[in-house]
């Protein structure tokens, strides 16, 4: 190749980089993705959420200084015939939030309940008009299973799969069948009425679970407040104190002086909501209020478990009069039964590989005495 071919080659390397669109809000999670995996229900190890982080740029590389962030986390959709620890959840909103950004970065912590493709709705819009143009895009994010997860279901089927196999075995040592028969009349009526009783079972366990479902006592209450105050500075907890699995819970947090009864937007809030019977973190985040002193969200509570929303007003001048103050409120959790479809395709598993454990073992049975 001659020079000037080489040096052509090269220019149009380098105009392809400089053209490569970078996309403007970009997200970054700690532990990088692939390290971390689903929360596990009564897991033997203390379980930390997903430290997750966007950032907004302009086509300088150049962060969007004060800005505001509207973020919505969706679950990964629906899967019947493999699903997850969590059914309910799937293909429902998690998280939505409006997140002031002075420095074009939010950073909020959240348990990620299930495995998949989550996605992630971003809007950026300026806080003073025209100071760009707003940005919305839309994220992805993979969340693998747990290995251990599979390794410990592939386990079960085998035990499943030799308690078959043996059944089988003993059951076809009893007699050779008939002619035209798969098994004989004794077999045939065994295998009849344990198909029969494990029916009844199944039919016995999901409707009592319907019936708990209908009985569930799930009242909309309206919002109500949590005050705590000291003699210089309000906070206060408004929202839902009784949220259900699958859903939205609406929740709000404000701080208030407490001598001029006017709202304070000079402080930031750290918010923390932890389930209480296992006292892991389901969500975090640190942020301003808006200009009528308000921070608002949305979260699920996807585990059917009451927990504790925990709220720190700080004030952000060194020389501010106030002192930071906490205020707590619980909110109890109605758990959502698994659907039906999902318990029948669980327990269809569980059962046909059984099934296939005792056709294994009778053939091979009927093959040796024949």
């Amino acid at each position: 190749m001659t020079i000037t071919g080489l040096m052509s080659v090269l220019f149009l390397v380098t105009i392809g980089l400089s053209q490569t669109v970078r996309s403007p809000i970009q997200l970054t999670t700690s532990p990088p993705v692939g390290q971390f995996y689903p929360f596990e229900a009564e897991a033997t190890k203390p379980q930390s959420p997903t430290l997750l982080t966007l950032t907004a740029r302009n086509s300088a590389g150049e962060l969007l200084a004060n800005s505001l962030f509207k973020v919505q986390i969706f679950t990964p959709p629906n899967t019947p015939f493999l699903a997850t620890d969590f059914p309910v959840v799937e293909g429902t909103t998690l998280l939505e939030l409006a997140a002031i950004a002075p420095e074009g970065k939010v950073q909020f912590q959240q348990m990620l309940p299930i495995r998949g493709k989550y996605k992630l709705l971003v809007n950026v819009t300026p806080i003073a008009a025209n100071q760009f143009s707003p940005i919305e895009q839309t994220l992805t994010l993979d969340v693998p299973e747990n290995p251990v997860k599979y390794r410990n279901y592939a386990i079960l089927l085998v035990v499943l799969l030799a308690v078959g196999i043996g059944g089988g075995w003993v059951m076809g040592k009893q007699s050779l069948p008939q002619r035209g028969e798969i098994a004989p009349v004794r077999v045939r009526l065994l295998l009849s009425g344990a198909v029969l009783v494990a029916i009844a079972s199944l039919l016995v366990v999901n409707v009592s679970a319907e019936v708990s479902k209908s009985h569930d006592h799930f009242h909309a209450t309206p919002e109500e407040t949590t005050v705590s105050n000291n003699s210089q500075l309000q906070v206060q907890i408004s929202g839902d104190n009784y949220a259900r699995v699958g859903e939205l819970a609406n929740l709000q947090v404000s701080a208030i002086d407490a001598k001029t009864n006017q709202p304070l937007t000079d402080v930031t809030f750290k918010l923390k909501t932890t389930q209480l019977e296992d006292n892991w973190v389901a969500f975090a985040y640190e942020g301003i209020p808006d200009a009528t002193g308000k921070l608002k969200w949305q979260q699920q509570f996807f585990d059917g478990a009451p927990h504790k929303l925990e709220v720190e007003a700080i004030p952000n001048s060194a020389n501010s009069q106030f002192k930071p103050i906490v205020a707590t409120e619980e909110i109890e959790v109605a758990a959502v039964a698994t659907p039906l479809p999902n318990r029948l395709i669980s327990f269809g598993y569980l059962i046909g590989t059984v099934i296939i454990g005792l056709a294994i073992g009778l053939t091979s049975r009927r093959r040796i005495l024949v």
